[in-house]
């Protein structure tokens, strides 16, 4: 599918969606508790909760949608499993462990560049802890039993691996540790992930010895569904709407339904905007943001990658200077090569930017509009949409289906917005 976006004026209220992120580890927990529960979550899912869905079925866990939201029931133990985990990543790299936690055998699927993106430190820690893995990516086969003990793992690599084995470790018999060799990335991610597993009953301490962290995971826990449950806005997809309000003179855009206090670390899309000379104003659960002066800004990726697209698209609406994205390297690990994605996306709406080993700079001016090639990414789709909003003629863009991956109702939102968007199948 492709879809054309005119020059328009964005502005308006719109809710924040589930949070993808928040989503993939309540639906986890619930699925390994004791009692299962109601989750507020609601048909059509995202292609990327879905998997998940679909993954936690395949492990023997019930889902009913009510009116009140989904229902889930425990899994059961399987003596096989077949996981189609989609395009997913967090899909395959939370549920790979915990699946040889509560099933014998396992044959592991996915599609897209999933199969390219790298599982090896995960797969060899728990190599070394009762796991034998037949393939050394997607398509794979596991077999055996996930066994407490000790673990070293980078935390430099993807925080999902720790995340995975943070969620399966309760479920095994020995008590087990795991120790970081380097220093976390994307550290909020983990954050959301141990805050989750606590709202369950899990009891996790953390501590940091020479500056790396330290988590102790009691064996043989029991996870009960809790009294009050919620799912967070999406913080990583308000970023597009409230980005949008950024660029745009006379416009004001509200998110509502945003937790300031949300573990999510792209929460922090509040604080770069206001950097770059947008107002920002928090009132309750909504974000209120419209255009200030806008200039050049300098953030480091470190934490927040799923930003960048949107965050370069600022960058080139800015009224001049240079802007700096840094220690952005993982984010060529993602559904494209998101740097060079990004900096492709820019060159062809006629923007100014260089590409960096791990990073990109980023030259303030006019966009024209052009075509854009999403490569398959969510979050360029929605980057490509936005800087519409400021380029002089349309944007075309190919392969606009991408964003069922995170946002299935995004153009909906958009149009509803005051956007223009048109569907053309060529």
């Amino acid at each position: 599918m492709n879809v054309i976006c005119s020059p328009a004026k964005l502005s308006g209220t719109v809710r924040a969606i589930p949070s993808k992120s928040d989503a993939h580890r309540k639906l986890i927990c619930a699925a390994l508790s004791q009692n299962g529960g109601v989750l507020p979550l609601h048909e059509p899912f995202c292609d990327d909760i879905a998997a998940t869905v679909r993954c936690l079925k395949a492990l023997g866990a019930g889902f009913v949608q009510t009116a009140d939201g989904l229902h889930v029931t425990p899994v059961t133990r399987q003596a096989h499993a077949d996981l189609d985990c989609g395009e997913s990543g967090s899909t395959l790299r939370f549920l790979l462990p915990v699946a040889m936690c509560v099933c014998g055998d396992i044959s592991v699927t996915g599609s897209g560049r999933l199969p390219e993106r790298p599982i090896g430190t995960l797969t060899d820690a728990m190599s070394a802890h009762g796991v034998q893995f037949r393939g050394a990516s997607l398509p794979l086969s596991a077999s055996g039993a996930l066994t407490g003990g000790e673990y070293e793992i980078p935390g430099n690599i993807s925080s999902q691996f720790l995340s995975g084995l943070l969620m399966a470790l309760p479920l095994c018999d020995a008590d087990s540790e795991i120790r970081l060799t380097t220093a976390l990335q994307s550290a909020a991610y983990v954050d959301m992930t141990l805050e989750t597993l606590r709202l369950f009953g899990a009891e996790i301490d953390t501590e940091s010895v020479n500056g790396l962290l330290r988590f102790r995971v009691k064996g043989k826990q029991t996870l009960r569904f809790p009294d009050h449950i919620r799912i967070d806005g999406d913080w990583s997809n308000a970023a597009f709407w409230l980005t949008a309000g950024a660029i745009q003179t006379d416009s004001v855009i509200t998110v509502a339904g945003l937790l300031a206090g949300s573990a999510q670390g792209d929460r922090k899309i509040c604080e770069i905007l206001q950097k770059a000379g947008a107002n920002v104003e928090t009132v309750s659960n909504s974000v209120h943001v419209s255009c200030g002066t806008m200039h050049n800004f300098d953030v480091s990726m470190e934490e927040i990658p799923d930003l960048l697209p949107m965050l370069a698209v600022c960058a080139a609406c800015a009224d001049a200077g240079e802007s700096h994205f840094t220690h952005a390297e993982r984010l060529r690990l993602k559904e494209s090569d998101r740097l060079s994605a990004t900096a492709e996306l820019l060159r062809s709406l006629g923007g100014r930017v260089d590409e960096l080993p791990d990073g990109l700079t980023v030259y303030g001016g006019q966009l024209t509009g052009g075509t854009v090639d999403a490569k398959n990414d969510h979050r360029l789709v929605m980057a490509a949409a936005v800087a519409a909003l400021r380029c002089s003629a349309p944007v075309r863009i190919i392969g606009a289906e991408a964003v069922n991956k995170s946002y299935p109702s995004f153009f909906d939102d958009y149009r509803a917005l005051g956007g223009t968007c048109e569907f053309v199948s060529e």
